[in-house]
């Protein structure tokens, strides 16, 4: 008997932005693990399922839990919001993975939050971008500073994971002071809320306006690179083909 589990990436939340293959391994597994939130998001549509929670941080616990039911011979989903492999439990899997080397672990990638986000505010991520999330609790903050200046300085595109919650009110304005010493307070920004869930919102605002903006773990934070700009009342980042073609016909 195949013994296996997956890292199953089910996107931002709505089934019509899940992938084919996410929507086709949770149709045919027996049992899916994951966070209570993300668990709800599904249980609807993947009815007649066996569901196994566990509560914010005990991530390892639920790996734990997929492996051990994937051993006994279940066919076992583990969800991530996202993708699996983007902040999400795929590596963990795979590290506590070794204590059960008879189950199987197949990764099925999912649209993240940097994608569907940027496709709800227009084009922001058609060039270079890096992705930063400002959570410390696996990471000591003056890594995630050194990270965001080095970005900033290399003029990539910013995706910020993780912006706020409860218990860290203030990291982004924390985050948006260190930008502040090297971009210009009216480098265009924007903010995606609940994205595919209930309660969706986008918004576009200046770099200094999104100091001043409260957020909380359901957004998703986009600040352009020198060139970002507004087209038709979305944020769109160029790739320089008008210049290529500029080149060409010279």
């Amino acid at each position: 008997m195949r013994k296996i589990v997956f890292a199953v990436g089910i996107g931002p939340g709505d089934y019509e932005r899940m992938t084919g293959q996410a929507a086709a391994i949770l149709e045919e597994a027996d049992c899916i693990v994951g966070y209570p939130v993300y668990v709800e998001l599904i249980r609807d549509r993947f009815a007649g399922k066996e569901y196994l929670t566990t509560g914010m941080r005990q991530e390892e616990a639920r790996c734990e839990i997929a492996l051990r039911e994937a051993n006994r011979g279940k066919k076992v989903a583990l969800i991530c919001s996202g993708d699996a492999g983007v902040y999400g439990l795929a590596g963990l899997l795979y590290e506590l993975g070794v204590k059960y080397p008879e189950v199987e672990i197949e990764v099925a990638p999912g649209v993240t939050a940097a994608q569907s986000g940027a496709a709800l505010l227009g084009a922001p991520l058609v060039h270079d971008f890096s992705v930063i999330s400002l959570s410390d609790l696996l990471t000591p903050w003056d890594t995630i500073e050194k990270r965001l200046l080095l970005a900033a300085k290399a003029d990539f595109v910013l995706v910020l994971y993780n912006p706020g919650s409860r218990r860290r009110r203030d990291c982004l304005q924390k985050a948006c002071d260190i930008l502040l010493r090297v971009l210009p307070r009216e480098r265009i920004c924007g903010i995606a809320n609940k994205i595919g869930r209930e309660g969706e919102w986008v918004r576009l605002c200046s770099l200094q306006e999104l100091r001043e903006t409260e957020v909380d773990m359901f957004c998703t934070i986009f600040i352009g690179n020198s060139e970002t700009t507004k087209v038709r009342g979305k944020m769109v980042t160029p790739r320089g083909y008008r210049a290529e073609r500029e080149t060409v016909k010279q």
